[in-house]
């Protein structure tokens, strides 16, 4: 039996521009996540790819190494770097995916998060198992979304995959403990089990659910709900890498939160040196207001 949904009492934007309809937003409200296709453009996606080289040279002290199996495919992560990449900056300061987050979020305004850089080589196996990303972040609201864009091209099989309405379920869900998985004492968790049920389990159970995934090239971009149950992104053929960019939007409800079952990136200790507290909006240099309606 399916998780019971709840409406929030969104409407449909009137306005948009060239890069985001009507029925865009329509679909992300309801669905939970829409694919864009070439909203990006290719001198922001080779900008990227030389960013992502330069940083998994120079991996930050949050870089995870997830997997690595017998033959030495490896899935690597690094998040928080845009500080130390000028490529990220400029991109979450000039590219069109603030305006991108704002609109589908119908917000008043959008602040930038964190970044999160996902890489595979060839043939590599591994898939995130399906979780939620907002209650592992800092922060608690609704109105919060995630980008996954790929910067190379990257098949259906391979790709991330999103349980079409899971953003709007009642159910708060023991989250997955990535520690297990990646065997990191830093990813280790203790998810409290007041008021949690168990995580359905998707992966043996798919034909049960409505599962949502796509071929994408460089320049598509998948943008969900932070609530949105997702995984994946794995079974990669011999001669395929991945490279993925994520960035993370927060809009008007969103508030400080410190959750003792957050895991990396757990910003509560920067968030508390820069005068955030629970309860706070989010702002300072460390989580920038990118995009306003108003400015429009």
């Amino acid at each position: 039996m399916k998780p019971t949904p709840v409406t929030t009492g969104q409407s449909v934007a009137g306005e948009h521009n060239s890069l985001v309809t009507e029925q865009d937003i329509a679909t992300f409200a309801e669905a939970g996540v829409v694919c864009l296709r070439q909203v990006i453009s290719e001198e922001w996606i080779a900008e990227l790819r030389e960013g992502v080289a330069q940083n998994m040279a120079n991996p930050s002290p949050r870089a995870r190494l997830w997997d690595r199996d017998e033959q030495g495919r490896e899935s690597r992560y690094d998040s928080q770097v845009w500080q130390d990449i000028p490529a990220y900056r400029r991109f979450i300061f000039e590219s069109p995916m603030g305006e991108l987050a704002g609109r589908l979020l119908q917000a008043e305004a959008v602040n930038f998060f964190f970044d999160a850089i996902f890489t595979r080589t060839p043939g590599n196996q591994f898939r995130t198992p399906f979780h939620q990303d907002e209650p592992f972040w800092s922060v608690e609201g609704f109105n919060t979304c995630s980008s996954w864009m790929p910067l190379v091209p990257v098949e259906k099989c391979s790709a991330l995959e999103f349980v079409k309405g899971s953003h709007r379920w009642t159910e708060r869900f023991r989250q997955t403990n990535f520690g297990a998985m990646t065997g990191d004492a830093r990813d280790q968790v203790e998810m409290a089990e007041d008021g949690t049920v168990p995580f359905p389990d998707i992966e043996g159970n798919r034909d049960a659910f409505d599962i949502l995934s796509w071929d994408m090239e460089p320049g598509d971009v998948a943008i969900f709900n932070a609530r949105m149950i997702h995984g994946g992104s794995g079974n990669l053929a011999p001669g395929r890498d991945l490279q993925v960019f994520n960035t993370q939007w927060l809009g008007d409800d969103v508030r400080i939160n410190f959750r003792a079952e957050g895991m990396d990136p757990d910003h509560s200790q920067i968030m508390t040196e820069v005068g955030l507290a629970p309860g706070d909006p989010v702002g300072t240099d460390l989580y920038p207001k990118i995009w306003t309606r108003q400015s429009q």
